[in-house]
């Protein structure tokens, strides 16, 4: 059985986080989790992972707290943030669509976005929407800024973005994204046409790798089942 889109993003993911030694993953983000649980397998247990709401892969007592902590002391090498919208520049809005204060629709909330992407030196922005919707040419709300003007203090900031189409690296000093692959089954025309801002891109930009045998073993095997823990819905839907 070939790898579905869902395992293809796992394993991309997984990819990023090599050389990490301490991932942080948030709640409601079970494709990051498996994915750090591919890279800590990969490591042989050399990188530390940390899953907000989970009791098995955790060593905190208090998630947001001790996560804020640790990435202040420079312990948290990777962390994820998606948004209800992104730009170009990687600003990132997690507040509502529409004229702030009087949002036409309401998101969760900034949290402590801001704070963390300040600090955490590999920021992976994920979102699996690929749409205008999502990624516009300038959101609506700053969250979190993608940059900070030159003298401001900030280890840390975007690094990738992962989206239901494709991957991308962000260049801080340029404030801009360049795709670096598409994923399989989908192209780079369907990606500008599903992106409103302006991106760099070459002439003949390269299909994302699908798993290895052992990375998608391990996917629909072990990790399928420590991510249960967690997400039991979500291990249910992977292929066995």
């Amino acid at each position: 059985m070939s790898a579905t889109k869902t395992e293809i993003l796992i394993a991309t993911i997984a990819r990023l986080l090599e050389g990490c030694r301490s991932v942080v993953i948030g709640n409601q983000s079970p494709i990051p989790g498996s994915a750090a649980l591919v890279a800590r397998e990969l490591s042989d247990g050399a990188l530390r992972v940390t899953i907000l709401g989970s009791r098995r892969h955790t060593d905190f007592t208090n998630g947001g707290v001790e996560t804020f902590d640790r990435a202040a002391q420079g312990r948290v090498d990777a962390f994820f943030l998606g948004g209800g919208q992104i730009d170009g520049e990687a600003n990132i809005n997690l507040v509502g669509s529409g004229e702030y204060p009087r949002v036409d629709v309401r998101w969760p909330g900034s949290f402590g976005s801001a704070y963390l992407y300040f600090l955490v030196p590999r920021v992976i922005l994920f979102r699996e929407e690929h749409t205008p919707r999502v990624f516009v040419k300038k959101v609506d709300f700053v969250s979190a800024p993608g940059t900070s003007p030159p003298g401001v203090y900030r280890p840390g900031g975007p690094w990738k973005l992962v989206t239901g189409l494709g991957l991308f690296a962000f260049d801080r000093s340029r404030k801009r994204f360049a795709l670096e692959s598409v994923h399989p089954g989908h192209t780079v025309d369907e990606i500008v046409a599903n992106t409103g801002f302006e991106f760099d891109r070459s002439t003949s930009t390269p299909t994302t790798p699908e798993p290895e045998p052992r990375v998608l073993a391990l996917i629909r095997g072990r990790i399928r089942d420590e991510i249960a823990e967690t997400y039991p819905k979500f291990a249910a839907g992977l292929a066995e």
